[in-house]
């Protein structure tokens, strides 16, 4: 399901989005993108070559990329073990890249493209960096802070708010996903830590 709205449209229960979603959503089934051969799916197709190379580093399978003006800027994948760093989120990773690559922490005219729906710090960082919209595969339902668990982009005192896509290539982001955490349930034999589960 590809679904594009502002965030004000957005209900707080994700079943109650879905249901509503004639009357609350607009549909994004073409876009300029499109139109001129470049689509959200190429772009979260990329996104999901990063989600791989997280999970290959035994990270959590997020990827992200920033485009702008329909080409991919920066790239990024969830790095928190490998960087000790518990806020190298995908999409923190690719703004980090992106400010680097261009000279400037101001990233407007951007749109990031994420195998999930961003969290609640992540979310702060694309307000700050002034991105213009954010496009997300699967929903998060714990801690999603766009759709899921929050509506962040509705808090009060905001001075900046983006566009948001949900649902672009959903069903390959959850798998990938549910497939990494179905792996680390089970039993790790031969492992240097028994009992160890990272996430």
């Amino acid at each position: 399901m590809r679904l594009r709205f502002p965030l004000r449209a957005v209900r707080a229960d994700t079943s109650q989005l879905q249901r509503q979603a004639t009357a609350d959503v607009v549909r994004s089934d073409s876009s300029s993108r499109e139109s001129v051969g470049v689509s959200h799916a190429d772009f979260m197709a990329a996104a999901l070559e990063q989600a791989a190379l997280a999970q290959a580093a035994g990270e959590v399978p997020i990827g992200a990329v920033l485009v702008i003006d329909d080409l991919i800027v920066a790239r990024g994948f969830n790095q928190p073990i490998g960087r000790v760093d518990p806020t190298a989120h995908a999409e923190v990773q690719v703004l980090r890249a992106a400010a680097a690559a261009l000279g400037n922490y101001r990233l407007t005219g951007a749109t990031v493209y994420v195998t999930v729906e961003p969290c609640l710090m992540c979310v702060g960082a694309l307000v700050h960096a002034r991105v213009r919209e954010v496009v997300f595969g699967a929903p998060e339902p714990k801690s999603g802070a766009l759709v899921s668990s929050c509506r962040a982009l509705e808090l009060p005192g905001l001075n900046h708010r983006f566009t948001v896509t949900a649902g672009i290539m959903e069903d390959q982001c959850r798998e990938l996903l549910q497939r990494f955490f179905a792996a680390k349930r089970q039993p790790n034999v031969g492992s240097a830590f028994p009992g160890h589960r990272s996430a």
